[in-house]
């Protein structure tokens, strides 16, 4: 991925303008004096610290660490996401509250269905390029809207309305083959569509292809429970 003028000052600012969105911690001024973490170095630090967040989480410990005013200003001159993110647009899906992480931890791309097509792999490309990223999670969910439209769609024979019909085009290929199987529709399709999105990460980017066979990278998928919060390695 050939870099461009725009693809360093402008895109550093922007990514740190939209973290804000995601939110302070309970305690702002708590979680602006706390230190950073330590760097993260391999992909296996980096899988460890999400995994050691989502358990913070869901037994009710989070620390919701460095998400103050003074961290953002200290992440304004630039950002290093140790993990890239590529999840479900659901709201109850936020990768930085159920990893509880901070701004300027995770790249976050979010999009229903969590699925990649040309934009979003190019933005994933961006941060393996840029920010040297260690891990890529795509991060499906139980109870996913999209893989029910599609399923609705499958069965009934029409078609979503508006620009819905996009994603169910997109998700059919992946859905309708496991219809068949055995226990609940929507669940094997959200597995099912959390394999096919791991898999077409490196298939379809020779850049993500090179640096995990490096080992500077690796890809990884997850089924987040709605009722437990737990996130759960599944591809």
């Amino acid at each position: 991925m050939a870099r461009s003028p725009l693809s360093r000052r402008s895109l550093l600012a922007a990514g740190g303008a939209a973290a804000v969105a995601l939110g302070a911690a309970a305690n702002p001024s708590a979680a602006a004096a706390a230190p950073a973490d330590n760097p993260v170095g391999t992909p296996a630090e980096a899988l460890r610290r999400l995994q050691a967040g989502n358990r913070r989480f869901t037994t009710g410990h989070g620390r919701h660490p460095h998400q103050g005013l003074t961290d953002l200003h200290r992440l304004a001159a630039g950002q290093h996401p140790f993990a890239i993110t590529v999840g479900c647009a659901d709201s109850r899906v936020a990768p930085e509250v159920l990893f509880d992480q901070g701004l300027g931890d995770l790249f976050d791309n979010r999009v229903a269905g969590n699925i990649v097509d040309d934009l979003l792999l190019g933005s994933v490309e961006f941060a393996v390029q840029e920010f040297g990223s260690l891990l890529i999670v795509v991060l499906g969910h139980e109870r996913c809207g999209a893989i029910t439209a599609t399923i609705d769609a499958i069965h009934s024979g029409g078609a979503a309305p508006g620009h819905i019909g996009t994603i169910v085009a997109a998700l059919r290929p992946i859905v309708e083959p496991v219809l068949d199987q055995p226990g609940d529709p929507v669940e094997n399709a959200v597995r099912a569509n959390i394999a096919a999105q791991v898999a077409a990460l490196p298939a379809r980017s020779t850049l993500i292809a090179e640096k995990v066979r490096q080992g500077a990278l690796r890809v990884v998928g997850a089924r987040y429970d709605l009722d437990s919060g737990r996130a759960s390695l599944v591809a």
